[in-house]
């Protein structure tokens, strides 16, 4: 289980975050979450889907929108001497912090705050090396701060994926999705368990579900998601050197 702790300079003075890339830091994932607001710089790169999570706490299954990253579970094929690609998904960059919840009591009321948790056993976490969090007399370091509005954006935006996901439900403009890819060795990989958009459904709909989608922005954001389809081939492409073909 995760050792997730509200962060403070009392206790977490010494703590410092490791900002390299690689395995050894959790980075060794197939796909990351991510969300409209992120997809313009996600599609340039990474190849856009959606996933169904059935092992949600949630009594119904979830969906995201993911970047993907390889072929199966613990494949990253960018990371090769760090990560190969300049754009990280914040998902990936937040590590290893994440918004918690805290009721405060002001004017006599009591209200609900995102406050700034850590995972203290995660990889990243040192008190030898990385980036420090917070000054020598307490306050917090130019690095802690742009974590904290990092996080903040990465909040806003899952919840607007996830009123992104549920138009599109509306709109029955999810489908299931298999990619068959076939390596330069003649070994062949099958990606299932995936959802993409339903373009023929897409094709058909009315101008008034089509100004809608515009008015949020996500008739933009399904554009951008059918083109970056066209990154599998750079996944492809990495996978064959990988391979040393």
């Amino acid at each position: 289980m995760t050792n997730t702790v509200l962060l403070n300079a009392a206790d977490h003075a010494e703590l410092r975050v490791i900002t390299a890339r690689g395995a050894e830091y959790g980075d060794n994932q197939w796909f990351a979450t991510t969300f409209p607001l992120e997809f313009r710089s996600c599609a340039a790169c990474y190849p856009l889907f959606f996933f169904r999570d059935n092992q949600s706490q949630q009594q119904t299954s979830q969906i995201y929108p993911v970047a993907l990253f390889g072929f199966r579970h613990g494949e990253n094929l960018f990371l090769q001497d760090g990560w190969q690609e300049q754009y990280l998904p914040l998902s990936v960059r937040r590590q290893p912090f994440l918004i918690g919840r805290q009721q405060v009591r002001e004017d006599g009321m009591v209200r609900e705050q995102r406050v700034l948790h850590i995972a203290l056993d995660h990889p990243r976490v040192s008190k030898n090396e990385g980036e420090p969090l917070f000054l020598p007399y307490g306050g917090q370091t130019p690095f802690l701060q742009d974590m904290a509005g990092m996080l903040e954006t990465l909040h806003l935006g899952m919840q607007d994926a996830h009123n992104f996901v549920a138009l599109l439900e509306q709109y029955q403009l999810l489908e299931p999705v298999t990619v068959n890819v076939t390596l330069k060795d003649g070994s062949s990989h099958q990606l299932v368990g995936f959802l993409t958009i339903a373009e023929e459904q897409l094709a058909n709909l009315d101008g008034a579900a089509l100004a809608q989608l515009h008015q949020h922005g996500y008739l933009q954001a399904i554009y951008l998601m059918i083109a970056s389809q066209a990154q599998i081939r750079q996944l492809v492409t990495l996978k064959n050197q990988q391979l040393g073909l």
